[in-house]
């Protein structure tokens, strides 16, 4: 086995031979990993030093001389794009004399979606090439003079196994959608309590009252003119979240010209024109929600763009999940219940360790406690709730 390469850019590795590690032993990979995906964020200049986000992508290649493994890394200048919060670790480390950036991310930049960060090949021994991972983002840092290390959004099981390597454990909580094999909307309806089932019918009549219609773009009907459209909402809503949106125009061309097959585009249309959007990525088996806006305001519209809308398509397409992104108590009512979230931090400092240690574990029981209090108030009739799908 040759030593872990490190990578300036996506552009240095054949997307086969990235995609092959990143799909596992699965027929593609999911969005998120994919070459496509990761290159057009870098293409587009949304991932790159100037931005904060300098690619680091971890190689390592096999007997054949193809590569058997890889990672997705950044050295990062600052905090912001991750939905993993540790600006206060920043914070702290920094008023106590100490240099929290750069720092390591092994992530997807702006993308709060669970999945693999080691990405081993089909063929290969996962568990021990995913630990010589590990430990080569440990050794990027020392290299880089990185603080830390952080792989965000993990699967458990990596999570488990970076641990193993001394990596901090943390998690957090998201709302996801589970189609129990549903034949339709009104079908999962019939899993919900009377009052909720009501409620959630009049909630979706009266977001279309105004005369709004809903188009779902897939593959070659995503037009130049459709991004446009959801550019600009994505460019209001990002604004006023942000202040300073992390994707471009470029970046929404490209992944149209290259997974517009793996893109959902929810579009409502009053009067002739698109007033509201939601941006969706389609996976092997999930939906992943991830950007919305509007240039009209009408009530519940949000909800009927980005939540119920993804029920349908997940029903008609038999996706067994939607990951509605990060946040957001009031999905619980439309039917996503909390599920935990895994990322795993290794930190230089033995004080700064010992100090966030001590805070995940808290951290740690209060998520614990949040998502056992939260399914409890979930819109399902007892003994209906669906069960998390793995």
């Amino acid at each position: 086995m040759t030593e872990i390469r490190i990578l300036p850019a996506l552009s240095e590795i054949p997307a086969a031979d990235w995609d092959a590690c990143a799909a596992g032993g699965a027929a593609r990979p999911e969005p998120f990993v994919s070459h496509a995906f990761l290159q057009a964020l870098e293409e587009a200049g949304c991932a790159r030093a100037r931005a904060g986000w300098q690619p680091q992508h971890l190689v390592l290649d096999g007997p054949d001389g193809r590569p058997v493994a890889v990672a997705p890394a950044y050295l990062k200048s600052h905090s912001r794009g991750e939905y993993v919060f540790d600006h206060g670790w920043a914070e702290a480390y920094e008023s106590a004399g100490g240099r929290y950036y750069p720092k390591v991310q092994a992530a997807v930049p702006f993308t709060p979606a669970t999945g693999r960060r080691l990405l081993v090949r089909g063929d290969a021994d996962e568990g021990a090439l995913r630990e010589t991972l590990g430990i080569g983002l440990v050794q990027l840092a020392k290299l880089r003079n990185a603080s830390s290390v952080h792989v965000t959004f993990a699967t458990e099981e990596e999570w488990e196994a970076l641990a193993a390597l001394g990596f901090l454990k943390r998690t957090d909580q998201q709302f996801h959608w589970v189609n129990e094999g549903y034949a339709s909307y009104d079908d999962f309806l019939e899993a919900l309590a009377s009052r909720k089932r009501k409620a959630l019918r009049k909630e979706r009549r009266e977001a279309l009252a105004n005369g709004i219609e809903i188009e779902w773009l897939t593959g070659a009907d995503i037009t130049e003119a459709a991004w446009d459209a959801f550019f600009a909402f994505y460019m209001d809503t990002g604004s006023r979240k942000w202040g300073s949106p992390y994707l471009n125009r470029a970046f929404f061309s490209l992944l149209g010209q290259r997974m517009a097959d793996a893109c959902l585009l929810v579009m409502a249309k009053r009067a002739g024109r698109y007033v509201a959007g939601a941006l969706n990525l389609i996976g092997t088996d999930r939906l992943y929600g991830r950007y919305w806006g509007c240039i009209e305001h009408h009530p519940y519209l949000h909800f009927e763009v980005c939540y119920h809308q993804a029920v349908d398509f997940a029903i008609a397409r038999g996706l067994k999940v939607v990951e509605a992104g990060a946040q957001g108590e009031h999905k619980l009512a439309r039917g996503y219940l909390p599920r935990t979230t895994y990322s795993a931090h290794w930190i230089a400092d033995a004080g700064l360790r010992r100090a966030v240690a001590n805070y995940l574990e808290r951290e740690r029981a209060y998520v614990a406690q949040a998502n056992e209090d939260l399914s409890a108030l979930g819109p399902f009739r007892r003994g209906s709730a669906p069960e998390e799908v793995e």
